[in-house]
């Protein structure tokens, strides 16, 4: 049996998780798609790996041990099946004549959420509920809005015991995962790029913590995980326009000791206080080093580590690709220092200090941060094109 890239890294830890990044509802599709553009000779090797990875059939025997969604993948489950979903909308809009565009799209969400969560129910129960939880998020446009984002989590966790609600990384995002928390509530802390997030995040969720237990509240079923948006804080925050500013060149190596350098401080820090959040990385890449070298250093680079890695498509297929010119995994790799040149020099950036200091950013400052903006658009567009679809078919 030859393992997969991601059953490697897992091996590393006992207690590493990957997840699938994307509605369980497009595996099927995308393992044929994947399988069918297999090279020579690997195609029965690759069926191998992708049935231990996920089979519908044999849900509680997967070797993800979880699954994320955001408004883009939803959107791309909606694409792969337009008819399906028309008719579901049709349904839906007949069955509630009260209902308007957004409240029909929000009950399509919400059974998007149900279908998948009780896809990979089985995992739940087996594991006594420690894995097989879907994560659905919140309206990406309300990430200042508490209260919506209130009503819309208390509305995902109705989906199913093993559902995660995904809150932004915003101060009210923050405020309500601790009211979440408190209630016994999974999360999943998302759009989050910054080690003053990460705090604010531990902090929410200790607070929820001994609310819920003094209020006797059952936390049997309870989980949490913190989501480090790895490549987007390097490539969509501000780092490249402030070191051009400054005359400063930064190399794509760089950027990845910086990303590395900031979750391994927040990977750490939580390590220190015990807390029982975990680290949740996603937004890897698979790339040359300046070398020339074929690496995916958003996994390499914490190999040992007990994090969760949540994996689309995509990426999955992408280390499938190369998995021969990938250098193996070195399982103290976590324990690896960042490159402290590379560290000093992105210190001159002040976004890079806001996303490394413990105090580099006040909580009403994160929705400023240029990873969550750029970030928290992309996932507002990709919403607002799943609602344009509930309207063109009620619509007619």
């Amino acid at each position: 049996m030859t393992k997969h890239v991601l059953e490697k890294l897992a091996d590393t830890n006992p207690d590493a998780e990957i997840w699938w990044d994307s509605s369980p509802l497009v595996y099927p599709s995308w393992k044929e798609e994947t399988l069918a553009a297999a090279p020579d000779g690997k195609a029965d090797e690759w069926d191998d790996q992708l049935t231990r990875l996920y089979n519908p059939d044999a849900p509680a025997e997967m070797g993800f041990r979880g699954v994320t969604t955001n408004p883009p993948l939803s959107l791309q489950a909606v694409q792969l099946d337009p008819e399906g979903w028309t008719k579901l909308v049709k349904d839906i809009a007949a069955d509630n004549p009260s209902l308007d565009v957004e409240g029909v799209y929000w009950k399509m969400y919400l059974h998007l959420v149900k279908l998948g969560a009780d896809a990979i129910h089985p995992l739940f129960e087996k594991s006594g509920y420690k894995y097989g939880m879907l994560s659905g998020q919140v309206d990406p446009r309300f990430v200042s809005d508490g209260d919506a984002m209130l009503e819309q989590g208390l509305s995902i966790a109705e989906m199913g015991d093993n559902v995660m609600v995904k809150l932004p990384g915003s101060k009210e995002g923050y405020e309500v995962l601790e009211e979440l928390t408190a209630r016994g509530i999974a999360t999943n802390n998302t759009t989050s790029f910054t080690v003053p997030q990460y705090v604010r995040c531990r902090a929410a969720v200790s607070a929820g913590l001994l609310r819920a237990k003094a209020a006797g509240v059952d936390l049997s079923k309870w989980r949490s995980v913190i989501t480090h948006m790895s490549s987007r804080l390097g490539e969509k925050s501000d780092w490249k326009k402030e070191a051009e500013q400054r005359g400063i060149e930064l190399s794509l190596d760089e950027i990845r000791d910086g990303e590395e350098a900031v979750l391994k401080r927040a990977y750490w820090h939580g390590k220190d206080i015990d807390h029982p959040s975990k680290m949740l990385q996603c937004s890897m890449r698979v790339e040359k080093d300046k070398d020339g070298n074929t690496v995916s250093r958003h996994i390499s680079d914490y190999a040992g580590s007990d994090m969760v890695y949540t994996c689309p498509p995509g990426y999955i297929k992408q280390l499938m690709e190369v998995e021969n010119e990938l250098a193996p995994f070195d399982p103290k790799a976590i324990e690896r220092e960042p490159n402290k040149a590379s560290i000093e020099k992105l210190m001159k950036l002040p976004a890079f200090r806001q996303a490394y200091e413990y105090e580099g950013m006040k909580p009403h400052e994160f929705a400023q941060f240029g990873s969550f903006q750029a970030t928290a658009t992309e996932f507002a567009a990709a919403t607002r094109q799943t609602v344009d679809f509930v309207r063109m078919v009620m619509e007619g």
